[in-house]
């Protein structure tokens, strides 16, 4: 009974796959094609009874005969929709990008609908197609441009578009967007989470000006185990054959032109001998043109290998150890997600300070702007979907989303060297459906690229004093990656838990997603007090030489760089809505756990010697 339950979700899965998800992906590389910037002030209404989009008998007015009505429309109705209390011109302003919650105290715990509108000047031409780019929108976005609904996305840290090439005009035109964060039992992440729920638009939104015939997508990355072959593929927006496709590197002194297929496509082959190698050590970037007709996109992409054989982690053929730490997509000194490049580099300047080659950006996709920069400072990235905790398993609505995200992570970021992991999830507890959801993601992961690692960050289990993994999931992934808090959320104190001794049942790379405990920073006292620097300082000692029992050891990024935001951690003294996890405080100052991680990392820099 319980195996025709499975085989009939999958088949639910492959069905709602194949018709909600065939639309063209977004757009690659958006920084370098010819766009209008849609940021700055935005107009917004907070609604909490959804009052711009229900009329007073709770039927949506998008879908009303007449199609007026509501926010979106924005323009004095003459009919009984006629929303008289509110008024968009005389609404408060907030800045996009920007999350609503750090911009108004109001605000801050707020979770529900906000509307924001956009006027702007354009002059479209008739050769052309225009798109509205997000780079993602928390959680659920609806669009509508001068008055007509564009359509609907879901996922909050994903990059996402619509066409308004019949839509656009000369002159003003106004951009709307109903933005819901509210958190559903049936989404991606689920209800249940540890950080703050950050809402609105909380990334660049651009009008891209594209040619009729334009690249919507391309990859070139070595193939996989190769040093010098390289797959090079285009993808045109449409099945247009004859488009002559021009692949330069100027520095390696290549030019090659090739032709798209029946399909719009090129897929080709070419060897590079001598490429210089992208690592952490040597972060070398070329400089990539691909011309069309009507486009000249420029790029910069860095070539490595990645793989895994019997316990070690391969980066360009050679062992390496992942001196790593996790991150959120938060600043910590001011209230609100990451808005800048500034801010982005600031958080990975503090990941090499002490001495990491490696982050693992959690729990969700990070902004692309951080990847990129991941690129050029030489830092490995894990990067995770937010299959978070317990996921409605059974739900074939719920997969399909998981797997969009994931296929949209997967393909903004595909030509990123510094990306060496593909995460499915976090925690999650066992159970067959979930078994078969995971598996289904790493399947997705690997078809949709065959060249990095594909990991999940698992849990373990203890009996005794032996910590066990031995999660089923296991066996389809690249490495046994897991989340252990012994001496925080179980084990004693500090010094008790290296009486601890682990059981892996795989044998595979050992990375350890996940550890350690809370300190206020600037609270001293002894070891054994909880929420001390000192407390953390000794965790993280012992955790050290906890971990060193495991001879697969090949890297850990412990929880986590900074403290950070979350409505869970209440205590009015220690956390006051913040997780004290971070070895860095909200005001910048390094814990001394920071030191001890920093130290070890050193050691590891010397073993490893790259």
């Amino acid at each position: 009974m319980f195996n025709l339950r499975n085989s009939l979700l999958t088949i639910c899965w492959l069905l709602f796959s194949v018709t909600c998800y065939s639309q063209v992906s977004t757009l690659q590389n958006i920084q370098s094609r010819k766009t209008l910037s849609l940021n700055g002030k935005w107009n917004y209404i907070v609604d909490p009874y959804e009052n711009g989009y229900y009329d007073y008998r709770h039927d949506p007015f998008d879908q009303s005969k007449s199609g007026s009505g509501g926010f979106y429309d924005d323009k004095v109705q003459k009919d009984k929709t006629e929303l008289i209390e509110y008024n968009f011109d005389l609404s408060p302003q907030m800045n996009v990008p920007g999350d609503w919650n750090s911009q108004s105290e109001k605000l801050e715990l707020y979770e529900g609908t906000v509307w924001l509108r956009r006027k702007f000047n354009a002059e479209p031409l008739k050769d052309k197609r225009y798109f509205i780019y997000f780079g993602a929108v928390n959680y659920e976005a609806h669009v509508y441009f001068n008055g007509k609904k564009l359509g609907v996305h879901k996922g909050g840290f994903t990059p996402f578009q619509f066409e308004v090439t019949d839509k656009i005009k000369a002159g003003e035109n106004s951009l709307v967007v109903k933005a819901d964060n509210t958190r559903k039992p049936d989404e991606i992440p689920t209800v249940n989470t540890d950080w703050w729920n950050y809402g609105g638009i909380t990334r660049d939104v651009f009008l891209a000006e594209m040619p009729v015939h334009f690249m919507n997508d391309y990859k070139l990355q070595l193939a996989k185990g190769s040093t010098s072959l390289l797959n090079f593929s285009v993808q045109l927006a449409d099945a247009t054959a004859g488009q002559n496709i021009i692949l330069s590197i100027p520095e390696l002194k290549l030019e090659k032109t090739y032709t798209t297929d029946t399909e719009g496509k090129v897929n080709q082959q070419l060897t590079i001998n001598k490429l210089s190698l992208w690592s952490p050590e040597n972060p070398k970037l070329y400089a990539v043109n691909i011309k069309s007709n009507g486009e000249n996109i420029q790029d910069k992409i860095g070539f490595r290998t990645i793989a895994v054989k019997g316990n070690n982690i391969l980066l360009n053929g050679k062992s390496v150890f992942l001196r790593g730490i996790s991150i959120h997509d938060e600043n910590p000194l001011l209230a609100g997600r990451l808005r800048s490049e500034g801010d982005m580099r600031m958080m990975l300047q503090w990941a090499k300070e002490m001495n990491c080659n490696y982050v693992r950006l959690a729990h969700y996709p990070h902004n692309e702007e951080m990847v990129r920069l991941a690129d050029e400072m030489g830092i490995l990235v894990w990067a995770e979907v937010p299959v978070y905790w317990t996921i409605s398993w059974t739900n074939p609505v719920t997969y399909a989303n998981a797997k969009q995200q994931l296929t949209d992570l997967i393909v903004r970021d595909k030509n990123r060297a510094s990306v060496i992991v593909w995460s499915v999830g976090n925690e999650t507890p066992l159970s067959e459906p979930r078994h078969l959801f995971m598996g289904n993601l790493v399947d997705v992961a690997r078809t949709l690229d065959d060249t990095r690692l594909v990991a999940a960050a698992l849990e373990v289990h203890r009996e005794g004093n032996t910590i066990i993994l031995n999660d089923p999931l296991g066996e389809k992934i690249d490495l046994v990656s897991f989340n252990e808090y012994a001496g925080w959320y179980w084990g004693g104190t500090p010094s008790e838990i290296t009486r601890y001794s682990f059981n892996i049942k795989y044998n595979k790379p050992v990375v350890v997603t996940e550890f350690g405990g809370d300190a206020l920073g600037g609270f001293h006292a002894d070891a054994n007090t909880r929420w001390s620097e000192e407390y953390q300082e000794a965790l993280y000692k012992n955790q050290i030489t906890l971990l060193s029992k495991i001879d697969a050891l090949r890297g850990m990024t412990p929880w986590i760089l900074t403290d950070f935001r979350s409505p869970r951690r209440q205590h009015p003294v220690y956390q006051n809505f913040w997780n004290r996890k971070g070895l860095i405080s909200e005001t910048g100052k390094r814990k001394l756990a920071f030191f001890v991680l920093k130290d070890f990392y050193n050691q590891m820099q010397i073993k490893y010697k790259y």
